[in-house]
């Protein structure tokens, strides 16, 4: 596939596009830094990585889902590491309250008022371990501030710092002990992210690297190459990539043909639109290009759809996945040129 030039890019002229292309040479380098971080500890998963900085530099919130052991938990705290950022974990269980995660208000004795006390939720960057194993009161704990960035508390609101950014995993595989995440839930999350086992060949490479340190003693090597301020630098210069019409027409025609599919039961909705169209920007960015590509929109086209439709039973049956009929209807419909 061909990919645009700058001189095809309509509505840019020459000053904002070498200005953009300044602004992404700091920004490629800081990101590079922060993968070689990651790349320390973590083996391959390259795609996982790009999903969840795009995720993060679109403010969205990320859940990665997959079997036990294939570092789902570690890759997230890896990343955490490279953010100079405050970071929190919460581990849900099926006894989890909501206030254990929000926080409580309480009588201070001492001056005769109430407080609120804040919950871990009230944080940078916040891990949620095994969503799933929390029961549907405390997941709708996370409904407010998740869209909103902020929690109403007895009458009261109160709004989270900048950065707010939530990555949550669970495992599709176990039922014992776990409850369903609603669409409304699935929906606060810009990607669903499946992540898959190593390759042969990676597989060899993670023994090797961690054949004399059992206990990842070498996480404390990994450095934090961002901060706040840059992350707000960062998704002012996604703002600018450029996306054409045409462009803007495909992700709506994908978007839109989910709605009229005999295969799906409950299409997805314009936040997915809105989803695709702020990280195939962040993927351009990423990938040096201050432009969008169709092969930016298909990239991200599964990972922001695959939990926000809902398939026929028929099909489900049949074995059919939500990803087999995204990537069908995104080669059904003719690629912008």
């Amino acid at each position: 596939m061909e990919n645009s030039t700058e001189e095809n890019l309509p509505g840019n002229n020459p000053a904002e596009i070498e200005q953009v292309d300044n602004e992404l040479v700091q920004f490629s380098s800081s990101i590079l830094n922060l993968k070689k971080e990651i790349h320390k500890i973590i083996v391959g998963q390259d795609e996982v990585i790009d999903l969840m900085l795009a995720g993060l530099l679109s403010s969205g919130h990320v859940l990665l889902e997959g079997v036990p052991g294939i570092a789902k938990t570690l890759i997230a705290k890896l990343l955490a590491k490279t953010l100079s950022v405050d970071f929190s974990r919460i581990q849900f269980t099926p006894d989890l309250m909501p206030t254990d995660v929000t926080g409580t208000t309480v009588f201070n004795m001492q001056k005769s008022e109430f407080t609120f006390n804040k919950g871990p939720i009230f944080s940078n960057f916040v891990l949620i371990d095994e969503i799933n194993r929390a029961p549907a009161k405390t997941q709708a704990a996370l409904f407010e501030v998740m869209e909103e960035r902020q929690i109403s508390i007895d009458g009261k609101t109160h709004h989270l710092e900048f950065p707010f950014f939530v990555i949550a995993t669970q495992n599709p595989i176990e039922q014992e002990g776990t409850y369903k995440l609603p669409e409304a839930q699935l929906d606060r999350f810009i990607f669903r992210i499946k992540m898959k086992y190593p390759s042969l060949e990676n597989e060899k490479d993670i023994l090797k690297r961690f054949s004399e340190d059992f206990s990842l003693s070498s996480i404390s090597n990994v450095n934090p190459i961002l901060s706040s301020a840059d992350l707000a630098s960062f998704k002012t210069i996604i703002k600018k990539i450029h996306i054409k019409d045409e462009l803007i027409d495909y992700i709506a025609k994908i978007t839109h043909a989910t709605r009229n599919h005999g295969s799906i039961f409950l299409g997805a909705s314009p936040r997915a639109s809105l989803a695709i169209l702020r990280s195939s920007k962040a993927l351009a960015a990423l990938s040096g290009r201050n432009f969008v590509t169709p092969d930016d929109i298909r990239r991200v086209a599964n990972p922001v759809m695959n939990h926000r439709i809902i398939l026929n039973p028929e099909k489900e049956m049949e074995g059919v996945t939500a990803d087999d009929i995204i990537s069908e209807i995104s080669l059904s419909i003719e690629v912008p040129r």
